[in-house]
């Protein structure tokens, strides 16, 4: 019984702890959010998967090395996305004129 809920105030408090760690993302730049958020996503889901294999520290670790990087991944996505973007608004101004 007493097991049972340590385990369950852990939890809690760790839903908590990652509830909050967005609030601090306010002055972020939008590569430094996407870095967070898949640093913070992995972290979770490497917990999780961690946790069911028997090493949830390990499992944290590793996600948040894998969110990092897909993170960044997304962040050049974006980027270039927006580059394309740009490049056709400046392409479709000089063929109107």
């Amino acid at each position: 019984m007493v097991r049972s809920t340590l385990g369950i105030r852990r939890a809690l408090a760790s839903l908590l702890a990652l509830a909050l760690l967005p609030a601090g993302c306010a002055n972020l730049t939008p590569t430094q959010q996407r870095a967070a958020t898949g640093t913070m996503a992995g972290a979770a889901g490497g917990a999780a998967i961690g946790a069911i294999a028997g090493n949830a520290g390990m499992g944290a670790a590793i996600g948040a090395g894998v969110g990092l990087l897909g993170g960044l991944l997304v962040d050049q996505h974006e980027k270039a996305k927006e580059r394309a973007y740009q490049q056709g608004v400046q392409d479709g101004k000089k063929s109107s004129q």
